[in-house]
């Protein structure tokens, strides 16, 4: 088994904070059905064409996947995603 300690641990249930770039413009309306992502459009390196930054948190991965899927139906490429802050533990009740 593989030595782990000191290394970040992500699991599937838990919540996240995602910085996700994205080919294309994204109007700012956008950001309810997204689960209310901070949207800001910018733009490439060499005038490549615009950017869209969204960043937000979801509370799994099930719900990470479906604003992959918003994006991927507005025919979005992504360019990339960072998970930028892992909740430590889950309050359950």
């Amino acid at each position: 088994m593989p030595h782990t300690e000191g290394r970040k641990r992500f699991a599937f249930d838990r919540p996240g904070i995602y910085h996700i770039r994205v080919l294309g413009l994204l109007d700012e309306s956008w950001s309810e059905r997204l689960g209310n992502f901070r949207i800001t459009a910018s733009s490439l390196k060499d005038d490549e064409g615009p950017v869209t930054e969204v960043v937000g948190k979801v509370r799994d991965q099930a719900e990470l996947m479906g604003v992959f899927d918003t994006l991927y139906n507005l025919h979005l490429p992504i360019l990339s995603v960072e998970m930028l802050e892992a909740e430590k533990s889950i309050n359950r009740k």
